[in-house]
């Protein structure tokens, strides 16, 4: 009886590995895109995966912010994919995106940075906060690996770290048309409430000279913690005693967005300058209505832009996500498809230095279709060098104000 069941239980066992053997044939496994990383077939088995890694907000008060950036990385990787994915030297590859969330800490970004390098080989990490670019270039060039840097800061291209691409534009290019707008609307005293984040307080601080140079007033100054506060009521009724024109305030948009709000149930009725980290119409979202927004100034939204490309982007990102996209999800986007033509100019996928040095073609590689903004160059110093567009809030509807 027990010479049976040892028998039964050998063949059980035999079956259960050819099963297994079989499962595991017909075809090279290749990671999905997307947040983990997953083995799926891709029929042709010809297809080497190249694993793009990113760290940024994914929980927490950005969240959102963070995940539209994703969003804007593994759309681009997806059309890539399904495209058949691109050739180098007679080899087919396809993207892998593996996210990590650092709750926009740069500790933590830092962290995920050695993960996505040692676990997953990644050329390239994006991110999008300057904390989080600056604990990365404490090690990337020595690690050697490329940052795709999601932040308007210039000091992250002014360190002469080489591994570094800056998508945004400058931001201190904004420092003049928002003067000029809100001290013409409004009036010349500002309070000073952004995100106390480091970009924040770099912000700060080329608005701080510039604004008194122009004949300004800075009649408060705080910041405020997004990661801890949640209730700005305090704070802003402190900012109104001092009677300003204007606000400054800044961070991700949905926190960005309560802070107008409870202005203006505080009785405020100037203006808004907004950092270029929050966006516009991320903003209508949580108010509901541009009216509570009248008088700001910030970047132009993309589903107001006049370039081609745009209104396709719109539809097919609105179909895939359910909301409209943002410079969030546009500029990543993009940034993602120039580094693939990059890499096909560079023919590598491995070789960061190589890679960067053909950012230019890269930008000058991309198709039509993918040119939803109009970034003709890479600077010497790794920015992205596009002209800014800018857009204020009056009457309840986005108006372009000039750059310059």
């Amino acid at each position: 009886m027990r010479k049976g069941k040892f028998q039964f239980a050998a063949v059980m066992l035999m079956a259960f590995m050819l099963l297994l053997a079989a499962c595991s044939g017909g075809g090279t496994k290749e990671p999905a895109s997307g947040g983990e990383t997953k083995g799926q077939d891709t029929g042709s088995g010809d297809a080497e995966s190249v694993n793009i890694g990113y760290t940024g907000p994914l929980s927490g008060p950005a969240a959102f912010y963070g995940e539209r950036t994703l969003n804007g990385i593994k759309m681009a990787a997806e059309e890539v994919n399904e495209a058949g994915g691109f050739e180098i030297d007679g080899k087919k590859y396809k993207l892998n995106i593996v996210s990590l969330d650092d709750k926009y800490l740069p500790n933590e970004a830092g962290s995920n940075a050695k993960r996505l390098l040692q676990e997953h080989k990644t050329p390239i990490v994006f991110t999008p906060h300057s904390g989080g670019v600056f604990a990365m270039q404490v090690f990337n060039q020595q690690d050697n690996f490329l940052i795709g840097a999601y932040t308007s800061e210039p000091k992250i291209t002014e360190s002469g770290n080489e591994l570094t691409v800056r998508i945004p534009p400058r931001y201190d290019g904004y420092l003049a048309p928002f003067t000029k707008y809100s001290m013409e609307r409004f009036g010349k005293k500002i309070a000073f409430l952004p995100t106390a984040s480091q970009y924040g307080k770099d912000w700060a601080e080329k608005l701080e000279p510039y604004w008194e140079e122009q004949g300004g007033e800075i009649v408060y100054n705080t910041s405020i913690d997004f990661t801890k506060d949640t209730d700005f009521f305090t704070i802003i009724t402190n900012a109104l005693k001092e009677k300003p024109d204007v606000l400054f305030i800044g961070g991700a948009s949905e926190p960005t967005a309560k802070v107008a709000k409870q202005a203006r149930e505080l009785g405020f009725e100037g203006g808004f300058i907004i950092m270029d980290q929050a966006k516009l119409d991320e903003m209508k979202r949580v108010t509901g209505t541009y009216e509570l927004l009248e008088g700001s100034i910030g970047v132009m939204p993309l589903v107001d832009s006049d370039e081609a490309a745009v209104p396709d982007f719109v539809k097919r990102y609105n179909e895939k996500y359910g909301e409209d996209p943002g410079s969030e999800a546009g500029l990543n986007y993009i940034g993602m498809h120039v580094f693939v033509e990059a890499m096909k100019a560079a023919k590598s996928v491995d070789d960061p230095h190589k890679i960067r040095d053909h950012m230019q073609d890269g930008l000058d590689n991309l198709a039509d279709d993918k040119k939803i903004y109009d970034i003709p160059a890479i600077g010497d110093d790794g920015g992205f060098e596009a002209e800014l567009v800018v857009g204020a809030v009056e009457e309840g509807k986005i108006v372009p104000i000039p750059a310059k």
